[in-house]
């Protein structure tokens, strides 16, 4: 298969960047990180300077593989964190644009590996249980309603990628926020803490997310489907406090 990538190119945050162009022919199996890591082989071999991105587990897990691909965030399909996309899904698509998270909170480091730190800053501002909670209990000690088990989980998959935040007309980080909020706020430990959402919302603001103007991008983009029903409980609990 033949591919002709644009691919941003940028130095650091103080440069402007720019898009260059490169052809490639890769097998229909190769997973996306897979074709840049063969792009990157042959521009080294070539003695240029390989192309930077983000990358860990390549296993949809740790959410550190964030590009946009042809304008979507983590590619085309829904559900699906960029390293376990295959070239094959784009066989119908050979001209691919190739690109980082757009954010003011997301400042280039350098081509597509962007910052993404605001986001520990907004766990640092309230996501976390702040009270002593002592060694591990027997699990079945402090029983919680497994509708309410299910919903904190559900809000726990979040892998803090920032696809919300790259999708998201405003920039904003509310899914992400919620998220968290979320998951704590169905658990005893993490009902103790009645200040987390507006501290969070906070130090959003603070860091140059934009608000939510409830366009549900987000929940569209996000590759583990938390529910915007999570933005609902955010406000809920913002309101209530």
């Amino acid at each position: 298969m033949n591919f002709i990538l644009h691919i941003w190119r940028q130095k650091n945050s103080e440069t402007t960047g720019f898009f260059e162009r490169y052809e490639l022919e890769v097998a229909a199996e190769s997973s996306f990180l897979e074709m840049l890591d063969a792009l990157n082989e042959r521009l080294i071999s070539e003695g240029k300077e390989a192309i930077v991105f983000d990358h860990d587990c390549r296993e949809g897990i740790c959410g550190s593989c964030s590009l946009v691909i042809n304008g979507e965030p983590h590619g085309q399909h829904q559900a699906t964190t960029t390293c376990q996309q295959y070239m094959r899904d784009y066989q119908h698509q050979r001209e691919l644009w190739i690109e980082p998270w757009r954010a003011t909170a997301f400042p280039v480091i350098k081509d597509l590996m962007v910052d993404r730190s605001a986001l520990d800053r907004l766990i640092q501002a309230g996501g976390y249980i702040p009270v002593r909670t002592g060694a591990a209990a027997e699990a079945n000690t402090q029983l919680i309603a497994k509708a309410e088990a299910d919903k904190a989980f559900d809000a726990a998959t979040c892998i803090g990628c920032g696809a919300c935040v790259a999708v998201c007309p405003n920039a904003s980080a509310t899914l992400f926020i919620a998220a968290k909020v979320s998951h704590l706020s169905h658990l005893p430990q993490g009902q103790l803490e009645t200040n987390r959402p507006a501290k969070m919302l906070a130090r959003m603001e603070a860091e140059g997310f934009g608000s939510c103007s409830n366009y549900r991008e987000c929940e569209r983009a996000c590759p583990k489907q938390i529910s915007t029903h999570t933005i609902a409980t955010l406000n809920k609990l913002l309101y209530r406090r």
